[in-house]
């Protein structure tokens, strides 16, 4: 079957092609843009040109905007759903490294022979009813209707769409009859384009509320929380607040993304979950007994123990770094290299960050020796992991370096102070800073296959400058050139 279908062009022609569709070369650039209530009219007519808007309306839809959390509450949500057995679908944003991990199907990014068919087949249609008034779509514009053409064509029993910013003016706003609405925690992001209030941001993220179709939030700060609910009795939105993940209703498991916020997104990932079950009938068939005393059903803790998100929480082992097999490396250092990944980019997501990472780096000795162990007894063929004695962790020597960086329109002088003295409230401090460039363009799509640019000693560095005295600041009160960097 494979082998009939016609020859598509090549993976990075597809790339190239997206990156056509980008309206701005730099975040925060302002461009000739049409009104925003303009910009859902094209939509609707985009969804049209595609012939897909039947079946749109046919989709079994969570929708879920925020601020923070709406990614990992999407990834738990698709997690469950699947361990329910049912087939899934799964649009976030942004992406890593490649494009095509924005689209799940039953937990796994889609392949690139389906992607460039789906893409392919939506870019001919679009481009070949291209008018003056009617040009082809904005980047996340075409992502969002490409989401909608995989989800129908693979025919998943149900899709979680993440909402790209905002909310009531987003792409995927076109949504008319979703089965439930989340909203993650709010704050202040994005308010070049939301506002700067935390009440007109939450107005913006409850634009995605349907008359009288469900609602579940977290709780908020009354300023957000007020909007939302008054947004909600104009609708008849019956809305509830999802109380965070109880701990012991895990029954031992641990969450599949690490960090003290991920039970607040839990929590309303269960909710949007047993609520889309029971308003598509699915609810009594799989689980007579329901939540017997409270108690979470299995399938639901096998996605919430297995849910994965690159790039939140993310602990990455290199045991494989040349002073890891050097033999001359000191009696108090064994080469390991462990990185902490996390994408915060707001204040209280910083902090959110700054947490996680301090309370894993204390038990950092413990548990890379038993990865290790882990590891090396698992190629040979068991299993079973392998406790690592407790006096051969006394003599390790760890340090904590930063690496970071963040785009031009976020403010640094809030985000790296709120970092630093988190981690140094909880007891750790930072060694050493590093402020790296960064690789990717805003103006190019890549895909992990893309030649990754050799001019960065012709880049320039002002950015990564700038942040270094500010590093400065931070740590020690004065200005000048950094022994950090």
């Amino acid at each position: 079957m494979r082998n009939s279908l016609p020859q598509l062009p090549s993976y990075e022609s597809a790339m190239e092609a997206l990156s056509s569709l980008i309206r701005q070369k730099r975040r925060g650039e302002m461009v000739s843009a049409i009104s925003k209530e303009e910009k859902l009219v094209k939509m609707r007519k985009y969804i049209e040109i595609l012939g897909v808007g039947e079946c749109v309306k046919k989709l079994k839809i969570i929708h879920v905007a925020g601020t923070k959390g709406k990614g990992s509450t999407c990834t738990f949500c698709e997690a469950i759903l699947r361990e329910c057995g049912l087939r899934t679908g799964l649009f976030t944003s942004p992406h890593l490294i490649d494009v095509r991990e924005r689209f799940r199907i039953n937990g796994l990014d889609i392949s690139e022979d389906k992607f460039l068919q789906y893409f392919w087949a939506c870019w001919t249609q679009l481009k070949e009813n291209v008018t003056e008034h009617l040009p082809m779509p904005a980047l996340f514009q075409f992502l969002t209707l490409l989401a909608f053409k995989i989800f129908i064509d693979e025919e998943v029993d149900v899709a979680i769409i993440e909402v790209g910013l905002g909310g009531t003016y987003d792409s995927t706003n076109v949504i008319e009859e979703p089965i439930v609405c989340g909203i993650t925690s709010l704050g202040m992001d994005h308010m070049e384009i939301l506002g700067d209030s935390l009440g007109m941001i939450a107005s913006h993220k409850a634009g995605i509320l349907k008359p009288q179709v469900p609602a579940f939030t977290v709780p908020q700060l009354p300023e957000a929380m007020d909007v939302i609910q008054k947004k909600a009795r104009e609708l008849m939105v019956p809305l509830e607040v999802a109380e965070p993940l109880d701990v012991k209703k895990l029954d031992g498991l641990k969450l599949g993304m690490s960090g003290d916020h991920q039970f607040v997104n839990s929590g309303l990932a269960v909710s949007l979950c047993k609520c889309w079950l029971q308003r598509t009938g699915n609810w009594e068939r799989m689980f007579l007994n329901g939540f017997k005393g409270a108690k979470i059903p299995a399938a639901f803790l096998r996605g919430l123990s297995t849910a994965n998100l690159s790039g939140r929480a993310q602990i990455v082992y290199d045991c494989y770094t040349p002073s890891f097999h050097s033999t001359t490396q000191s009696d108090n250092s064994n080469g390991d290299l462990v990185f902490y990944l996390d994408g915060a980019h707001s204040p209280e997501s910083m902090e959110a960050c700054a947490s996680w990472f301090s309370s894993v780096v204390k038990g950092n000795h413990k548990s890379l020796n038993c990865f290790r162990a882990k590891t090396m007894d698992r190629d040979s063929g068991n299993d079973d992991p392998v406790e690592v004695p407790q006096e051969a962790e006394s003599t390790k020597l760890s340090k904590q370096i930063l690496l970071f960086n963040c785009m031009e329109v976020r403010d640094p002088h809030i985000l790296l102070p709120r970092l630093v003295n988190t981690c140094a409230s909880s007891g750790v401090h930072f060694s050493k800073a590093l402020f790296v460039p960064t690789m990717s363009t805003y103006s190019k799509v890549s895909s992990g296959n893309s030649v990754t640019p050799s001019d960065n000693i012709s880049k320039d560095l002002s950015w990564q400058l700038n942040l270094q005295r500010l590093w400065e600041k931070v740590m020690h009160g004065k200005d000048g050139i950094s022994s950090f960097y």
